[in-house]
């Protein structure tokens, strides 16, 4: 294609509103335009780029013998309350009523949908396992938009479905969707890895989530230096040693303005491991204590799911009030409210917590003695240097941008929605369902978060909008040297090379400016100066550029092309 006739508008200024590398690049590279807030629309470069990841996924799906269907965008709201979904979800899901009144959604998943197409055909265990998956428009409204086409409202998605007669066919094929994920995020050159994460609004039994590796990320990941542990925060342990004492006497110590661990600690010269946290959160109508060693953090996601609730937030200053607490001196002891103990508040001996008295702790106050509950549950938060739980090796602390999940969804819709088969008994049973996604723009720009520089762009071959960009650095009246060029062009498409050739008036600085947004990761260069050093310059991905005779360069492109794609195990 001629530069002359594409549609490209690059931007050589920094978008100011773009914070993050790839929404800055995808911008000034002419790949992406903002409609809204959260909404884009694709130039051709984007469009190509993506379309190619597409295909990627495609190719890997069907590999593993999923097929292709079409789902609607607009959504019945009664598929959604079938599953209670339609009320349960919050202002994320889209609804509208339709000229009838009826009501309506944009899809921003498809379980109901999907589940509503299986129960209609599949009636027997002889038609199970059934696979299929869509790459298709999904909405959801989120309220946090940020960094291009990673948080977005609007996005393309592949989501995929599994159904089953077993629990043992749905682990084979969760295992084959897990190791298909990792052959498509490697042949995008993305580096990949798997974390254990948790359910959410999917619900299920278990979840994996696959994460680029960058500071840009929103997710925080748990990685053991030491063996193969993996998590997100949100679900992540830790393997911790308790301090195990023979039980003192409660006895109750003034601490006059000390409400914070940090101060109390210091005040009674004690390290914080000593110390008992008391947090009372609001779940739903319950007022609910969660107690935990001080030096941790609660981890709210695991707190809400052991709840099964939707929503926590911690009680107000009036809510603590009328439950007769302390602000700053809470204390589980002779506590009348629920209380979730952490294990580490549990196992622990002769803490120190709070008398829920003004300017008073009290010291040596034991779980199982002093207080007591029926709820003793891991709901702590893991940091930086805490014991692996499989290995005890190190824990790192770094973050990431989720390009992928997969979920073991078990019978939570087919359930709901009725999606029943008759087994080999000829009786009635619930199909067992796995389900996979992949934000294929999100893995676009989490490509570019994790290869480009702030003010470069080198595809991999695989999803480049192009191979090779070919600048012609000629003046106007060297025709001799526009004939080469042009015809190196016409050779490359022969050759079914994807080659973008600037062939515009414009100065060699402009030019290539331009190739390095545009980001083919072959950049040809063909001037005067060139052609005075032995031929092109030739420069593959941030490598030193080499010159190469023209006779030779396109069996020289071909050459790198191939090696390029070998790379990425093609």
């Amino acid at each position: 294609m001629k530069l002359s006739k594409y549609l490209l508008k690059t931007i050589k200024e920094i978008p100011k509103d773009a914070e993050l590398k790839s929404h800055k690049l995808l911008l000034r590279g002419g790949y992406i335009k903002q409609v809204s807030a959260g909404i884009f629309s694709y130039f051709p470069l984007g469009w190509r780029s993506l379309k190619k990841i597409e295909n990627i996924i495609r190719q890997e799906m069907d590999g593993i013998e999923y097929l292709e269907i079409n789902m609607p965008v607009v959504i019945p709201g009664s598929l959604w309350s079938e599953t209670g979904r339609y009320e349960a979800v919050g202002d994320e899901l889209l609804r509208f009523d339709d000229r009838v009144g009826r009501k309506m959604v944009l899809g921003m998943t498809h379980e109901e949908v999907v589940t509503d197409l299986i129960r209609y055909a599949v009636k027997s265990y002889k038609q199970l396992p059934v696979k299929v998956y869509q790459i298709q428009t999904k909405f959801r409204d989120e309220p946090r938009v940020r960094g291009g086409l990673v948080r977005v409202r609007e996005f393309v998605m592949k989501d995929a479905y599994s159904f089953h007669d077993s629990y043992e066919d749905l682990n084979a094929a969760y295992d084959d969707a897990y190791k298909a994920y990792h052959r498509i995020f490697k042949r995008c050159g993305l580096p990949a890895i798997a974390v254990s994460s948790d359910v959410g609004m999917m619900g299920g039994s278990g979840a994996d989530e696959f994460m680029a590796v960058t500071e840009a990320g929103e997710d925080t990941l748990i990685l053991c230096n030491s063996c193969s542990y993996k998590a997100n925060k949100e679900v992540a342990y830790a393997k911790r040693e308790y301090l195990k004492e023979t039980p003192r006497a409660m006895e109750e110590v003034a601490t006059p303005g000390k409400m914070s661990i940090e101060d109390v600690s210091a005040f009674l010269n004690i390290p914080q491991t000593k110390t008992i946290k008391a947090l009372v959160y609001s779940n739903g109508d319950e007022l609910v204590m969660c107690v935990i060693r001080g030096d941790l953090e609660i981890n709210e996601t695991k707190l809400k799911n052991y709840l099964k609730s939707k929503a926590i937030f911690l009680a107000t200053d009036e809510q603590l009030k009328g439950a007769g607490i302390v602000k700053g001196f809470a204390s589980p002891v002779n506590q009348k409210m629920r209380i979730i103990a952490d294990t580490s508040a549990a196992e622990s001996s002769n803490l120190v917590t709070g008398a829920n008295k003004v300017d008073f702790h009290v010291i040596n106050c034991n779980y199982g003695i002093d207080w007591n509950t029926s709820d003793v549950v891991d709901i702590s938060s893991v940091s930086e240097g805490e014991m692996c739980p499989e290995c005890g090796g190190k824990l790192t602390v770094t973050r990431g941008i989720e390009i992928g999940n997969i979920f073991k969804l078990g019978t939570k819709y087919s359930g709901a929605m009725k999606a029943k088969y008759l087994d080999k008994d000829g009786k009635e049973k619930d199909m067992i369902m796995g389900c996979y996604g992949i934000g294929v723009g999100r893995l676009m720009a989490s490509v570019l978060e994790v290869t480009a520089s702030d003010d470069k762009i080198v595809w991999p071959i695989s999803i480049a909008p192009f191979q090779v960009s070919l600048l012609g650095l000629y003046k106007d009246n060297n025709i001799e040297l526009k004939e080469k060029c042009d015809a190196i062009y016409e050779n490359m498409k022969s050759q079914g090379i994807e080659v973008l050739y600037d062939e515009r008036s414009a100065s060699p600085g402009f030019k290539f400016k331009d190739a390095d947004l545009i980001g083919s990761p072959i950049t040809v260069a063909i001037g005067e100066k060139s052609i005075e050093k032995g031929g092109a310059e030739v420069t593959v991905g941030t490598n030193e550029t080499q010159i190469i005779s023209l006779d030779k360069l396109i069996s020289e492109i071909n050459t790198i092309i191939k090696r390029l794609f070998d790379e990425l195990n093609y």
